[in-house]
């Protein structure tokens, strides 16, 4: 296999992982362990979740959508309370590996992520860094074209764009979900949990030295 491209999700893999945050915040609040994740887990193409990051929905509804979902898994929890828990740090070392891939292969970065204007919020586009989103020969966002991942239209989208053949592709998430429809497409795929490992992988996978 000759790898032609690699594909990057953006937050939890080039940036720290959201959930650190949902658990402190569950701590401090006194709230039942991983409400926000079962609540972004539950009907997750439909949830409030999923139409917020499609654009379909502003953050007046998502508030109170993401509110109902979650008092019906046992405890309220604002959607307005958890968009600022979303801003992650970038991971020096994945960005570093990013620039060395560059210089190799084509790169793109499908990520799931929300309008903008989402008040309270980096995760429109002022959390990516320019320098950081410069280094993608693409990006496609959930926001801005109203599909999400794992909706295997947006990776057919992405090598299209690319002109790569799935089978030359390795495609990084830190969410299995949103890795099982790249890796049915025939791309190679890598579960991020760490910098570290991923890094490891993809030099496996690659066949380069990332750091």
């Amino acid at each position: 296999m000759a790898i032609e491209a690699v594909i990057f999700d953006f937050g939890g893999v080039l940036t720290s992982s959201p959930f650190e945050a949902f658990t402190r915040f569950e701590t401090e609040r006194g709230l039942p362990p991983d409400i926000i994740r079962r609540t972004n887990a539950a009907n997750h193409l439909e949830n409030a979740w999923a139409r917020f990051e499609r654009a379909e929905v502003d953050i007046d509804t998502f508030d109170h959508l993401f509110a109902a979902e979650s008092l019906a898994l046992g405890a309220e929890v604002r959607g307005r309370d958890v968009l600022p828990l979303l801003q992650g740090d970038l991971r020096p070392e994945m960005v570093e590996a990013l620039k060395r891939i560059k210089a190799k292969f084509k790169t793109g970065c499908i990520t799931n992520n929300l309008p903008a204007n989402a008040i309270g919020s980096l995760t429109g586009r002022t959390l990516y860094v320019a320098e950081v989103m410069a280094l993608f020969d693409h990006v496609i966002e959930s926001a801005r074209i109203g599909l999400r991942k794992p909706d295997p239209r947006i990776y057919q989208m992405m090598v299209e764009t690319l002109k790569v053949d799935p089978k030359d592709c390795v495609y990084l998430d830190d969410l299995g979900v949103n890795l099982k429809p790249a890796r049915e497409m025939g791309m190679t795929t890598i579960k991020v949990g760490s910098g570290a490992q991923a890094i490891a992988e993809l030099e496996a996978a690659t066949g380069l030295s990332l750091r």
